[in-house]
């Protein structure tokens, strides 16, 4: 097997800041924990952008910029940017930050789907933000809408950029999507795939359903033409990444998918939550993949080609 490629997923879309005083918000405390995430041993880090005045979630350019270059100066971690973007984005607003910044890699949602994550604004009891439990809650009649079409988008973006797309898939079903849209030439092999376990809406992060996924992706796409991660929402992180290790994959931590280190205790970092996961890695005799070799696994271009250095 190749070595392990951890990735750590920096603040998300999903949770928000009253939820955990670690979540980091502005653009200073994104990059600090993506550094950190890196020297902890990942080679990809996954940003999103917030508004540095409340938290909410942003697709201003200048903040992904503003992230991305500082991130770039101090570690060689390979960047994806999200283009989940927020509640009620168009796919225009959420790819917008690809065409300008030219990242080596980026989000690809592979389908529609109930995105849920109204629940959350249960566990909130004084909001720091006005916004905060109004977002939480209209994900009760919320669509996540990825379109054929808006797929489209987002990939005639990313192959201008020279961008390789992470394929972000929420259930089963995708797999059939990424399927049509490789045999119709929108996607093109070798792919990369990210199985995204745990959402409300989504499949449930069990092993079983990890492994039919894995097994279904196999059986549709043909084993050698993809690379696969995973990565699963909350206490399922740490178990069920370590099944993916077993099975061959690799792994996605951080506090976009997780805000505990275990039950009760809230993650100060990502960079915690990579420690422990390349322990477990470590113990398993699994080696970890450098920045370097990670582009190499994934077929990524290269820091010299990304949008946001002074030379591009």
């Amino acid at each position: 097997m190749s070595k392990l490629i951890v990735t750590a997923a920096i603040t998300g879309g999903v949770h928000v800041p009253s939820l955990s005083p670690y979540l980091p918000s502005t653009p200073d405390a994104i990059v600090e924990q993506a550094v950190g995430a890196a020297h902890a041993g990942a080679a990809v880090v996954h940003i999103h952008a917030r508004d540095p005045k409340d938290g909410r979630p942003s697709s201003d350019v200048a903040l992904f910029r503003q992230i991305a270059a500082a991130i770039h100066d101090r570690c060689d971690a390979a960047i994806c940017v999200t283009t989940g973007g927020g509640l009620g984005m168009s796919p225009e607003e959420r790819v917008k930050p690809i065409g300008v910044l030219r990242p080596e890699l980026a989000s690809l949602n592979a389908g529609s789907m109930n995105f849920a994550i109204h629940p959350l604004a249960d566990k909130i009891k004084t909001p720091l933000h006005e916004w905060e439990i109004p977002y939480l809650q209209s994900t009760e009649d919320l669509i996540f809408p990825n379109t054929f079409r808006s797929i489209k988008v987002f990939t005639k973006a990313m192959h201008a950029a020279g961008t390789k797309p992470e394929l972000e898939i929420y259930d089963v079903g995708m797999i059939n999507n990424v399927k049509y849209l490789l045999d119709t030439g929108v996607l093109k092999a070798p792919l990369y795939i990210q199985f995204v376990l745990g959402i409300l809406g989504g499949i449930p992060a069990t092993p079983e359903n990890l492994v039919f996924m894995v097994e279904t992706a196999r059986k549709t796409l043909g084993a050698e033409n993809f690379v696969w991660s995973c990565c699963a929402a909350g206490r399922a992180q740490l178990p069920l990444t370590c099944v993916a290790m077993a099975l061959g994959g690799n792994v996605r931590v951080g506090l976009e998918d997780n805000l505990y280190l275990g039950p009760g205790r809230l993650a100060q970092s990502s960079a915690e939550q990579v420690a422990a996961i390349i322990r477990i890695a470590t113990e398993l005799s699994l080696e970890i993949a450098t920045p370097d070799e990670a582009r190499r696994s994934l077929g990524l271009k290269g820091r010299a080609g990304v949008g946001w250095t002074v030379a591009a």
